[in-house]
């Protein structure tokens, strides 16, 4: 797959049984969300019952619009802050000023050289190919197909939701961590490689996104779903399962290990 490009070839997957499915067998708290990339802005906006803000927001609180409030939301550039925020899905350039990370010296970073190395580090989509993205619930189905999708969960319910992944074609799962602008590692790297892509939200998208302080977010094509819910299943059906019990510190551990190791 080229660094820069999309993949379209998803396949047809139900959003709506996709959810369904990955609620019961994880019990997620917060919504399943769709995002799309559009050419152009009147692509955008024929999505059926599309909103489009009447303020300035950051990409963070865009998905949390569809997250936390179950909206169907389309931006162009004029809706986000800034080029840190447009950067990342290709609506705006990566170009001297933003690797400079000017404004970022001094606040997150020690130096300007620090600040120029975090922007060097982000994972972003190339500017030109897109004049807007929408996001919406998975499972209304109105971004059929989404490019990607965007998974919050806690750490127990985010590390079965890989061990269903990896339950067939086992592959070590790597990822980074930029710090902030940590959109760069979910949704960022997840448009421009097409591989899932786990993160540790950061304090923009908690203070402005709405994301809670325990949640982890799994960004991941469509693809991929059918294969985790699947692997769950197997998962569930060996009692390794969502929740998960505690079985105790001072328990003699070879009951238990017994059935879950073999």
């Amino acid at each position: 797959m080229s660094e820069n490009t999309i993949t379209t070839d998803l396949g047809y997957v139900d959003g709506k049984q996709v959810v369904a499915d990955l609620n019961r067998l994880l019990r997620l708290r917060t919504t399943p969300i769709a995002m799309k990339m559009f050419a152009s802005k009147a692509e955008m906006e024929a999505i059926p019952r599309i909103r489009r803000p009447s303020s300035v927001h950051t990409t963070d609180q865009i998905v949390g619009q569809a997250s936390r409030n179950g909206w169907t939301v389309g931006i162009t550039m004029a809706d986000l802050v800034g080029a840190q925020c447009g950067t990342v899905i290709g609506l705006s350039p990566r170009d001297e000023a933003w690797l400079s990370g000017d404004r970022m010296a001094g606040v997150w970073y020690a130096t300007q050289e620090e600040a120029a190395a975090h922007q060097d580090a982000m994972d972003v989509l190339e500017f030109g190919q897109y004049e807007a993205m929408a996001v919406s619930p998975l499972a209304s189905g109105r971004l059929d197909p989404p490019d990607i999708c965007l998974i919050y969960a806690t750490p127990a319910q985010m590390i079965l939701f890989i061990n269903g992944l990896q339950w067939t074609g086992y592959k070590k799962l790597d990822w980074g961590c930029v710090g902030e602008s940590a959109c760069a590692d979910s949704w960022g790297r997840a448009l421009k490689t097409g591989e899932p892509s786990l993160s540790i939200p950061c304090f923009a998208e908690r203070r402005y996104g709405g994301v809670m302080e325990d949640e982890l977010l799994m960004a991941i094509p469509p693809s991929f779903l059918p294969r985790i819910i699947a692997g769950l299943e197997a998962l569930s059906g060996n009692g390794l399962r969502y929740p998960i019990a505690q079985y105790g510190v001072n328990n003699d551990v070879r009951a238990g290990m017994g059935i879950s190791y073999g």
